[in-house]
């Protein structure tokens, strides 16, 4: 049977971890949740949900990896026959991921080399609409490539399946070798230089000075446990194929942590920056900052480029140095993505993984070209969605409630973990994963479902963004269900070589 592949060195594996979780909604999406969930105050909340959800559930999934030996899909199977589909819907869920993130690491590409010139001119929204993206078409029509995103969009793949050809120890644990120290070194560059901009304290002051009348709403505390969940790279694979490659005497606890730690330290370093930053912006408008705060892509793509213009200096530099940082935050993360489906291909159908990187990668990269026409973003904006809330929340709410309850497999989780860990689990992690992370979960899934039956009576066609009922059902719902479709039937397909499974459990069990 063939040897499985290892990380060379703990450091490789938690840079490698903390570079999946390190992704753009760090920097794009944290800070404006914060601030809009009570400031300062938000850390508490944002603190019980790491420590209740966050790294139990990442303990939890290291564990199951490192246990079983295999992909998601092979783990879960080791796990309970039955429950293989658990893991191919989460390949399949980070599958469709990596088709549409791999796009906007692209902008990001094309924003670096703009920033030398500014090329976006004054009108930052109508350059990214209009001269870049070419957005001249309606929702749910294609229109024609964009070059300008295409180019960038080929060397992102060229990047990431160059690396994964590599294999864990020569690609993915060297790639995060260099990307991470790259990204956290030009981050404080740029954290420095936001701190001492005019009215960068202003912006400072608004980020953390406590709101704590906030903290009593239940909707902050879903946001913490929201920003926890999609930031951590939980419940869509990726904790599961990496640590499936550790040594078998390895610290999954102390990992857990380290990898827990590493992501929020990140999070709040990029709220200085991008607080920091958005202060300046305010002050030379003579604005509050509330006026100028926004997340996603108008912060990154609009309004960042419009602050860079206002620069008093180094405007170019600063402006590659921000857009080089969301290029490597976003190829970490999109190489752990892509490994996810990756480590399914090779251990279901026993094919090298040459081929598997070759066939899954390749085919990602040809349907990532529907996100690189004229008509891209919008199809991007609902699969995003769609994937993500009834994918990953999704996700995440079966695979406890199906370990915690159905298998009630926490007690073996729980005692492989302690065997080779540091820091015991107690009562503290059992309560987390059986109580309150399935009852938040469960909150946030009935929410959101009310929330877009609510859209009926906001909207005029009663859909997320008030995109038409044809768009929404081929460009959301059928991207959502098809994830679980593809991967029902993948679960269901006969494995190559079923004696591998069988030659690896009586191993285990001699």
């Amino acid at each position: 049977m063939e040897t499985r592949s290892q990380w060379g060195t703990r450091a490789g594996f938690i840079l490698a971890a903390v570079g999946s979780a390190i992704g753009l909604g760090n920097i794009w999406r944290f800070p404006a949740v914060a601030y809009e969930n009570g400031g300062g105050a938000f850390l508490i909340p944002y603190l019980f949900a790491l420590l209740t959800a966050g790294i139990p559930i990442l303990i939890m999934e290291f564990t199951i990896g490192h246990k079983h030996r295999g992909s998601a899909p092979l783990s879960f199977r080791r796990m309970n026959k039955k429950t293989e589909v658990i893991g191919w819907w989460a390949v399949l869920v980070a599958f469709v991921i990596s088709t549409y993130y791999s796009v906007i690491i692209a902008w990001a590409m094309s924003y670096s080399v703009f920033s030398f010139n500014l090329n976006w001119g004054e009108d930052t929204g109508g350059f990214l609409m209009g001269e870049y993206l070419k957005r001249t078409v309606e929702p749910g029509e294609i229109g024609s490539m964009v070059p300008g995103v295409l180019i960038p969009l080929l060397l992102v793949w060229v990047i990431t399946l160059g690396i994964l050809f590599k294999g864990v120890k020569k690609g993915i644990e060297i790639a995060n070798r260099i990307f991470i120290p790259a990204l956290i070194v030009i981050f404080l560059i740029i954290v420095i230089r936001a701190i001492t901009l005019p009215g960068a304290l202003d912006g400072l002051e608004a980020f953390f000075t406590p709101d704590f009348s906030k903290i009593m709403s239940a909707d902050v505390w879903v946001a913490a446990y929201g920003q926890i969940f999609f930031s951590l790279s939980i419940a869509f694979a990726i904790m599961i194929t990496y640590s499936s490659y550790l040594p078998k005497k390895s610290d999954i606890t102390n990992n857990a942590f380290i990898t827990g730690f590493g992501n929020s330290s990140f999070e709040i370093l990029a709220g200085i920056g991008v607080f920091g930053i958005l202060g300046f912006m305010a002050a030379q408008q003579g604005v509050g900052v509330d006026e100028v705060v926004t997340a996603g892509i108008g912060l990154a793509f609009v309004v960042f480029p419009e602050i860079i213009n206002q620069f008093p200096g180094l405007n170019s530099l600063f402006g590659f140095l921000f857009f080089a940082s969301l290029v490597l935050a976003g190829l970490s993360s999109l190489i752990s993505i892509t490994e996810t489906y990756v480590a399914g291909l090779v251990d279901k159908f026993k094919i090298s993984r040459t081929k598997a990187v070759a066939f899954g990668g390749g085919l990602a990269a040809l349907i990532s070209l529907l996100f690189a026409t004229q008509g891209g973003l919008y199809f991007l904006d609902a699969a995003d969605y769609f994937i993500n809330q009834f994918g990953v929340a999704l996700i995440g709410l079966v695979e406890v409630v199906l370990i915690a309850w159905i298998l009630r497999q926490l007690k073996g989780i729980k005692e492989h973990a302690n065997d080779i860990s540091d820091i015991k689990l107690g009562s503290w992690w059992t309560i987390s994963l059986t109580i309150i992370t399935p009852l938040v979960l469960g909150f946030m899934m009935v929410r959101l479902l009310k929330q877009n039956l609510l859209r009926e009576f906001d909207t005029p066609t009663g859909n997320y963004e008030g995109y038409s009922n044809a768009f929404i059902l081929w460009g959301g719902w059928a991207v959502a269900i098809g994830a679980l479709v593809i991967g029902i039937i993948l679960a269901i397909t006969k494995w190559k070589k079923p004696s591998v499974e069988e030659e690896s459990l009586k191993k285990e069990a001699q």
